[in-house]
């Protein structure tokens, strides 16, 4: 599909927010106002969300079935498409690194208690939402997707250990009174 989207320049915030959206959608940018997306029941139902935004800014939308007319303007879409959801994978696997990097420094200091343990539990839940997210997305299965499975597995397993760890630091000072009782 093709999205054209036209709004005025004023206020911005309307501009900000359909483009936000759009990115979110995964849609790619193919020229000014212009963007592509693969027509898929994912894409399509993301377009209500953009057609009510930029309603909101008094804008228009047209929205086209697009079908590239030589090999090789469908190769280039389909890099384009590809190159920003193995960009979204990158930054994904750069999120799962520092999940795993906080979970390092909290074991180091020490710091096993239940609220951050409950705080780590739903930073995996967004990093598996976000995972869920880009999948559905990554029509034409970018590579970069096997490892960015891999490096979440990785947080899963860390936390699951972490979690034995605050379990046994909460539970220990329980568990040595009714050794001696």
């Amino acid at each position: 599909m093709v999205v054209s989207v036209r709004l005025p320049a004023e206020p911005s915030r309307h501009r900000v927010a359909v483009w936000r959206e759009l990115r979110r959608l995964g849609a790619v940018p193919v020229g000014s106002g212009v963007w592509a997306m693969p027509a898929t029941p994912l894409f399509v139902d993301g377009l209500e969300r953009v057609r009510d935004l930029v309603g909101r800014g008094d804008g228009r939308v047209v929205v086209l079935d697009g079908r590239a007319r030589d090999e090789s303007s469908e190769a280039t879409l389909q890099a384009e498409f590809n190159a920003a959801r193995a960009a979204e994978w990158a930054e994904f696997v750069a999120e799962c690194d520092k999940f795993d990097a906080e979970i390092a420094k909290e074991h180091r200091i020490g710091k096993l208690t239940l609220a951050k343990l409950d705080e780590e539990e739903q930073s995996l839940e967004r990093l598996r939402r976000w995972s869920r997210e880009i999948k559905a997305r990554d029509v034409f299965t970018v590579v970069t997707a096997t490892p960015a499975d891999q490096r979440l597995k990785h947080c899963g397993d860390i936390l699951d250990a972490y979690a034995n760890e605050v379990y046994h630091a909460v539970h220990a000072p329980l568990g040595e009174n009714t050794d001696h009782g």
